[in-house]
């Protein structure tokens, strides 16, 4: 299963390990890099449909659950 956080989209990023200035000026022997997003697997109670969703999600994801409330960002994000 693809890492992605159900709420934000956020996925696995490619990049490099060598600064701007070192790219520049010598060989980047060194290839690439994955960066991972922070995902959680979390059990969500929603009361209003009185069950509880188990998700996939980034830490900003939980911070946006918090912000506007479980079910509104849920039925967002089509879980629900």
């Amino acid at each position: 299963m693809a890492k992605k956080c159900d709420i934000t989209g956020k996925k696995t990023q490619v990049g490099g390990k060598y600064s701007n200035r070192t790219r520049a000026t010598q060989f980047n022997p060194s290839g690439k890099t994955y960066r991972a997003p922070n995902l959680q697997k979390k059990r969500i109670y929603v009361a209003e449909i009185d069950k509880t969703v188990t998700v996939k999600v980034s830490t900003k994801g939980l911070r946006t659950i918090a912000k506007n409330g479980a079910y509104q960002t849920l039925k967002t994000a089509n879980l629900i």
